[in-house]
């Protein structure tokens, strides 16, 4: 099982946990305290986010330990306009039809509510690492479906490069309508590739991951060919 391997890498892997420490510190920088309403992160795997952020409810499709509810990232439980933010952590390109999430993600978040998605970046360096080395395909040149339609069925489904194309230029859409889009970073993160992931052994020890990351920091200054990760914000708008 899927869950059961992630538990055991994570639990085996401090320089794991750390690393993704540091994607989750990103990504609360972009909560807004003052918005009303809850956090929700959908498809939080092993809840992992909650140890960050307390305040957080943890939804998956599939039931888990620590997670607060089983739902479907189409057909989310929440009345309209309730929720302050949406979270989503590898999750978006596992979305075999993204507008028609991101069409029910604006219906239960409120005026001003901020959809806040981190994914794999696809830049020249990070396509061979992923498209060599990582199980998930990374679906460059294959057709995104922007209807606002869910699938008919929650077939597996998988394209890396997704947000890369849609929210950096690769495809000319307007997948944002209804959505400003008000952060927008690709960054590098050899910190990450080199680490193994869950399915893969480290290539550095743990007590190199801050030179590392400085090296990261550096490359980030060139995203389309350094680049692994990205963090982007969306906030509903009216109308």
């Amino acid at each position: 099982m899927e869950f059961e391997r992630h538990r055991l890498a994570w639990e085996s892997k401090p320089l794991l946990s750390e690393i993704y420490a540091g994607f989750y510190r990103r990504i609360i920088k972009l909560v807004d305290p003052h918005l009303p309403g809850r956090i929700v992160e959908i498809g939080a795997g092993l809840g992992n986010l909650k140890q960050h952020l307390p305040s957080v409810l943890g939804a998956n499709l599939f039931p888990s330990p620590g997670l607060d509810l089983v739902c479907d990232a189409y057909e989310l439980p929440f009345l309209s306009d309730t929720l302050s933010h949406v979270v989503m952590v590898d999750v978006f390109h596992h979305l075999s039809a993204p507008a028609a999430f991101l069409r029910e993600a604006r219906r239960v978040l409120v005026a001003g509510g901020r959809l806040l998605l981190f994914e794999p970046y696809i830049s020249r360096t990070s396509r061979l690492v992923y498209g060599l080395f990582h199980h998930e395909p990374v679906g460059w040149r294959k057709p995104i479906d922007l209807r606002s339609i869910p699938p008919p069925a929650r077939l597996y489904y998988a394209a890396q490069g997704n947000l890369t194309r849609l929210a950096f230029g690769g495809v000319s859409t307007d997948w944002e309508a209804g959505w400003e889009v008000f952060h927008r970073e690709a960054l590098s993160s050899f910190a990450y590739l080199l680490s193994g992931g869950y399915s893969k052994p480290a290539f550095y020890p743990a007590r190199w991951l801050e030179g590392v990351r400085r090296c990261d920091d550096w490359l980030s200054r060139w995203p389309q060919w350094f680049g692994a990760r990205c963090l982007v914000g969306l906030r509903k708008t009216e109308g």
